[in-house]
């Protein structure tokens, strides 16, 4: 059998199986309409027997195997899903990510994700259209900063999308493991005798920072010591250095609970450098666990989060939301996903602070 392909001249149906079939391939394969095909695929009761039956067999023939588009033509559902990123590179995003794919693989689902290099409004649009042309049935935003949602809202975006760690249009339970995070690195402080205890922020307007300063300053409150004004960094070693350095002009403080491990291991290297002991002097605590934290001098004490039950549980009720079955309301009821203190080096009992 020849099969001719307008401009470039007639190839063998074996050089056509040679590389992935179209559905206009099939289509002249079997002598009918690229529509046609699009019909069956469909099963639309107008076609005859007869010539459903060529188009069958023409699939056969050429190996075809529909597309997701053509998938998505059948049965009105891509099995695909959008994650709208607002940074990446980073451990904590990276390993959201990672758990979100993993979770949608294991119930049948692919993810594409679209990252937004700023938080303009036509760029957030531009990522929600993205995703809507890959036919996304829904989608989880994993952008920390409170103004992407305020953009989605403005935008009246037409499917189902929640928030990673947003309280208002998300899941509001891991926003609160957030805030529970904060509570946990603050009270050991607190358990350890220190009274005057400085929060490196992450930065403004950011969800996650905003939830782990809360839970710093709820401790704080719970046991009546006195609040000071959080110092907003940029998640990054270099500002938990230079932080380190300005904090030590005056040293009134004993110890700091940093909200990432990365601005954490900045600091503890910046107090060395200047010759104060971590922790005999001022102790440190981080937030993630990232690999590295266990290798630290001294190993540093931070908070656990739970990436791969956090990936299940935002996939769970992203799924639940756009009306998957059988997805229970307690698919993770199971799995211990609340945040916990991993305890190592980097804290001692409370000196008094100079004054």
């Amino acid at each position: 059998m020849n099969v001719h392909i307008e401009g470039e001249g007639t190839v063998s149906a074996g050089e056509e199986k040679a590389r992935s079939a179209s559905i206009r391939d099939v289509a002249r394969a079997a002598d009918v309409s690229y529509q046609t095909v699009s019909r069956v695929l469909n099963g639309h009761p107008s076609i005859r027997p007869e010539t459903k039956q060529r188009v069958l067999d023409a699939m056969a023939d050429l190996r075809y195997r529909p597309n997701q588009a053509a998938r998505a033509l059948v049965t009105s559902r891509s099995q695909t899903l959008g994650v709208v990123l607002g940074s990446r590179g980073e451990y904590g995003p990276s390993s959201s990510l990672a758990a979100l794919e993993d979770a949608a693989r294991e119930r049948g689902y692919w993810v594409n994700s679209a990252y937004l290099r700023d938080t303009r409004p036509e760029t957030i649009a531009a990522a929600v259209e993205h995703l809507r042309r890959q036919s996304v049935e829904g989608i989880i935003v994993h952008a920390p900063q409170v103004r992407v949602f305020d953009v989605l809202a403005e935008l009246d975006v037409d499917i189902p999308y929640l928030g990673l760690h947003s309280a208002e249009r998300g899941i509001a339970e891991l926003a609160e493991d957030q805030v529970h995070g904060g509570m946990l690195a603050t009270e050991h402080l607190i358990s350890l005798g220190h009274a005057e205890i400085v929060h490196v922020a992450g930065p403004q307007d950011w969800i996650e920072a905003e939830s782990r300063m809360q839970g710093y300053l709820r401790a704080l409150s719970d046991a009546d010591l006195p609040t000071r004004p959080p110092i907003l960094g940029d998640w990054t070693a270099d500002f938990g250095y230079h932080a380190a350095v300005e904090l030590s002009r005056r040293l009134d403080f004993t110890a700091v609970f940093a909200a990432n491990d990365a601005m954490a291991l900045g600091m503890i290297h910046g107090f060395r450098d200047l010759g104060i002991d971590v922790p005999r002097q001022v102790s440190v605590v981080g937030f993630d666990d990232i690999p590295l934290a266990a290798h630290a001098w001294p190993p540093l004490t931070t908070v656990h989060q739970q990436f791969a039950g956090l990936g299940e549980r935002a996939m769970a009720a992203l799924l639940r939301a756009i009306g998957e079955p059988d997805v229970p309301t307690d698919a993770v009821s199971g799995m211990n996903l609340e945040p916990s203190l991993v305890v190592r080096e980097s804290c001692a009992v409370a000196i008094a602070a100079k004054r």
